[in-house]
């Protein structure tokens, strides 16, 4: 794609997505240090998803309970609600979809929306469209969202990731070059522990070093994946934001995520696998509600 002809792409990445849909029914949670948890009795419970105040005391998502309250003694752990959380991620999507029908959800508190078409429409900016957007979820469902706005998908989540929470962050090409050639490069979408040590060991240690690598250097050491980050360290991502109301042939759903820790006990095992089904879930209604 020429580059005075860039799409515009958002990355809608909702801010501690349980906790903050639970504090809708409980404010006063807002002002203590919160997490939602697999099973709240349970020491050895994993932490699902926490709210600011409990992330300032390094709680991290998938610790034991007991861990996180070892940092944070005086943590408040409520149970998750997985139906709730859904009813909350299609109402947020119904709002994308009075800017744009191009809004793909990637997760239920993610969306890709491609508002190339919408800007002017509404006659705002980048931007200043993200910023109505944001602003009006807060109004009209009560929690925040941070978005990316780039001209391609990988960047847009990075830029979601880049600032938060409630926060708009754009990556154009001129801050590509600026700002995201300097992050490291395990910020980057599909570059997981074991790449990023296999990088390092490379000499790559940040996006920008990626996208200078010749690529078949990076094809001969990561085979076709070297291919696939080398084109998105370049910015040279043209997957496109499917429409909310496409048909689409999905030959596998599935769901993975890597533990900070080992995991060993039955209880953490079974809320573990107990978060990665309920993505997996979403992601089938998604393909239900399309198909």
């Amino acid at each position: 794609m020429d580059q005075n002809e860039d799409r515009v792409i958002f990355h809608c990445d909702c801010n501690s997505f349980f906790a903050s849909v639970e504090t809708l029914d409980h404010p006063e949670w807002a002002s203590v240090p919160m997490a939602v948890t697999g099973d709240p009795e349970s020491r050895h419970g994993i932490i699902l998803a926490k709210n600011e105040l409990a992330k300032r005391y390094g709680v991290q998502t998938a610790e034991t309970i007991w861990s996180a309250k070892q940092k944070c003694p005086q943590l408040l752990c409520v149970p998750s609600h997985h139906r709730k959380y859904s009813e909350i991620s299609k109402k947020i999507n119904r709002i994308y979809l009075d800017y744009t029908d191009l809004v793909e959800p990637f997760s239920v508190d993610e969306s890709y929306l491609d508002v190339t078409g919408s800007l002017t429409l509404f006659g705002q900016t980048p931007r200043e469209l993200a910023d109505t957007i944001r602003e009006r979820i807060h109004k009209e469902i009560g929690i925040t969202i941070s978005v990316g706005v780039s001209f391609c998908k990988v960047f847009a989540k990075l830029g979601s990731d880049y600032k938060k929470p409630n926060a708009t962050t754009v990556f154009d090409r001129e801050a590509v070059e600026k700002i995201v050639y300097s992050l490291p490069v395990s910020d980057m979408m599909f570059v997981g522990k074991k790449t990023a040590q296999h990088l390092a060991h490379m000499g790559i240690t940040t996006i920008g070093a990626l996208a200078r690598t010749d690529e078949a250097t990076l094809r001969h050491a990561l085979g076709e994946q070297g291919g696939m980050l080398w084109k998105y360290a370049n910015g040279l991502d043209d997957e496109p934001v499917h429409s909310y109301y496409d048909k689409y042939e999905v030959k596998s759903i599935g769901n993975g995520t890597t533990f900070r820790r080992d995991v060993y006990t039955h209880e953490e095992m079974r809320a573990c696998i107990t978060m990665l089904c309920d993505e997996v879930v979403w992601r089938l209604r998604i393909v239900f509600y399309r198909g």
